[in-house]
């Protein structure tokens, strides 16, 4: 195996851990870790495919650096009301492309299915992941996570992170 090879599977190794303990950080209710997966001024935005296809910045959710994603979470914890839910996600592969200055940059398919308190499961969100992961201070983190939904609709509060 080449050496270009071996570091190609390292870096889609590195983004796909990342976004699996991203994942398992929001399934398993731990949304106070979910704000350190980014840099201190990381982005993060819930869009529509058709909003991400035109150029438009409007989301859903917009953040733009960890203390909003902590007030987010906040938010969820203390302020807003909502049937109590819980998302398993599935996620897919990463197309992983090295950016010249170290960065990396991923799309990675995802699924979610939305668990009532009740026990009803349905599909909630379907969509892609785009991200810009980078070192910060040895360990990876996104700079930016846009999450891109297939569909514009969403039947209820979107309240947790996708």
């Amino acid at each position: 195996m080449s050496v270009d090879v071996a570091m190609n599977i390292e870096l889609k190794l590195k983004v796909e851990d990342l976004n699996t303990r991203y994942a398992q950080a929001i399934d398993d209710d731990k949304l106070e870790a979910w704000p350190d997966f980014f840099i201190e001024h990381g982005r993060y935005r819930v869009t529509t495919a058709e909003n991400f296809e035109r150029g438009l910045p409007l989301g859903m959710i917009y953040a733009t650096s960890r203390a909003m994603l902590r007030d987010r979470v906040r938010s969820l914890r203390e302020a807003n009301v909502y049937e109590a839910q819980r998302y398993r996600h599935v996620i897919g592969a990463a197309l992983v492309t090295p950016g010249e200055d170290g960065t990396l940059k991923a799309q990675t398919s995802f699924i979610v299915a939305r668990i009532m308190h009740g026990g009803e499961t349905t599909l909630f969100a379907t969509g892609r992941y785009h991200d810009h992961v980078v070192d910060d201070d040895g360990r990876p983190r996104f700079a930016e996570k846009i999450v891109i939904l297939d569909s514009r609709l969403i039947d209820t509060l979107l309240a947790i992170p996708l």
